[in-house]
């Protein structure tokens, strides 16, 4: 049986908007659905009336949250297989451990938490940074939303900050969609070589644009061969890749991005990228560990 697409409901309006685009990401990969709700029930005991004995009202909003959730899902598709859960426990431990076993975790951009203003629920952001799967946090305006541009963007970067898992992950969506996919490498000029000598632009040492296309090639060598069909557009810019991928998703339907791993005991390391993408990314952001 396929891995589920893993969506954690709140209630809000963004884990609405998060049901809704993965019911269209089910159906694309051919995998069910899990809705699941966790939450520790004292947190929100005392604002919220009792409803008889050995039934917490938590339990109650729990029960109407997924309950609402799936029916929104079965009427975006009823042939999507929709199953859910509710775990009493702290919400970001409970997506974690379900990560374990599905082939993505899905969250919405802000939860229903007091600090309205945030760019980007605190959930969702520890989640992109411990998970040992794949984090798509749905986010961004109608038209990444919807998938209208038809276009998905992989941000590559030096050494090992993306994975293969990244890169092949990329390509499969992008097969499973029918759409282009963009593949934008930033890079920085050096002021001086090895030597301490100033590096003139265009002069015969400067070869970082050179350098910086060899990367993307050395990249996706491996998965062009094994997606053959997928028409990749590759690109290297000169600037901050922060800015240079944020502007790029307004004309994404998803960019992804890989996250390193670290020795410490807290999960993944994301990097300024990572953060810049989860907080203003103008469609989906996906981001995928390097397997272990």
């Amino acid at each position: 049986m396929s891995l589920p697409l893993v969506v954690g409901v709140d209630g809000s309006d963004s884990c609405l908007t998060a049901v809704d685009w993965a019911v269209d990401e089910a159906v694309r990969h051919g995998v069910p659905l899990r809705l699941v709700y966790a939450s520790l029930w004292e947190h929100y005991e005392a604002g919220l009336p009792s409803v008889g004995p050995g039934r917490p009202s938590e339990q109650v909003l729990a029960e109407h949250i997924v309950a609402s959730a799936a029916e929104r899902a079965e009427r975006r598709n009823p042939d999507v297989k929709v199953t859910t859960d509710i775990i009493p426990e702290d919400a970001v431990d409970a997506l974690v451990r379900e990560g374990g076993q599905a082939y993505t975790l899905v969250t919405g951009s802000r939860g229903r938490g007091a600090l309205k203003g945030l760019l980007l629920g605190s959930v969702g952001l520890v989640v992109s940074a411990r998970a040992r799967c794949p984090v798509i946090v749905v986010r961004g305006d109608p038209a990444g939303l919807a998938g209208t541009h038809e276009r998905i963007l992989l941000g590559v970067g030096d050494a090992d900050d993306t994975s293969t898992e990244a890169v092949r992950y990329a390509f499969r969506e992008a097969e499973v969609r029918g759409c282009v996919l963009d593949v934008v490498h930033a890079w920085r000029r050096a002021a001086f070589d090895r030597h301490g000598n100033p590096i003139r632009a265009g002069g015969p040492e400067d070869t970082c644009e050179e350098r910086a296309s060899a990367v993307v090639d050395a990249r996706l060598k491996a998965a062009i061969g094994e997606y053959p069909h997928v028409r990749t557009r590759p690109a290297t810019s000169e600037g901050p890749a922060a800015k240079i991928l944020v502007d790029r998703t307004a004309a994404a339907d998803l960019v992804i991005v890989g996250a390193r791993r670290r020795t410490s005991a807290f999960g993944l390391q994301l990097g300024r990228v990572s953060h810049a993408l989860l907080h203003h990314a103008q469609c989906p952001v996906a981001v995928v560990p390097a397997r272990q």
